[in-house]
């Protein structure tokens, strides 16, 4: 028997993960996993995400379903927490507006019938985190976007179908990452 082994969860900013279109399955059967692959060649199955929780709603008709908006110095991402992910969903109800947040999930792609991809994150758990927590992952998400980015020059399987996929231009994300760092100089 084969020892099962969790995803690592990538840390992305949410202007990536909005500008991020390439979904794929990894393997034919039903369980294989689901990846969401980035501009800057991120391969995607599991996030780690902190931000701050600006809005939240209950949008169930039948149950509790809840949507919340989630910004970080780059943009906002939307999570869905319901019956599934009842612990979650539980944080989520109980947690003030705004108050910063910290996430790991799955990233989730619907295309709707006018062709628009929609991108949204099933959290598997959500916590309560101070600012520090919250700038550290700033630190941390601009660290690893700035080593995807170096990667792009390399001949990385990742970083060639990135750059085939997406043309991804080094310095948009570069700049991106430069916004997000200036944030946490305004903070203090």
């Amino acid at each position: 028997m084969t020892a099962y082994t969790r995803e690592v969860a990538r840390r992305l900013f949410a202007q990536e993960f909005r500008e991020s279109n390439l979904s794929f399955k990894d393997g034919n059967d039903q369980y294989s996993p689901q990846y969401l692959f980035t501009p800057t060649g991120a391969k995607v199955n599991r996030m780690f995400i902190v931000g701050t929780l600006t809005e939240k709603e209950d949008i169930g008709s039948d149950s509790e379903y809840w949507r919340g908006r989630v910004s970080d110095p780059t943009g906002s991402f939307f999570i869905y927490a319901g019956q599934y992910q009842p612990e979650a969903a539980q944080v989520l109800s109980e947690c003030d507006v705004p108050e910063f947040i910290a996430i790991v999930g799955k990233p989730s792609t619907y295309t709707t019938p006018e062709g628009e991809i929609r991108k949204s994150i099933r959290p598997e758990s959500i916590y309560i985190v101070d600012a520090e927590t919250r700038d550290l992952w700033v630190l941390d998400t601009a660290k690893a976007t700035l080593e995807r980015l170096k990667d792009l020059s390399t001949s990385n399987p990742d970083a060639l179908r990135a750059k085939e996929h997406y043309k991804t231009e080094t310095k948009h994300y570069a700049s991106m990452v430069v916004r997000a760092l200036k944030s946490l100089q305004e903070n203090y």
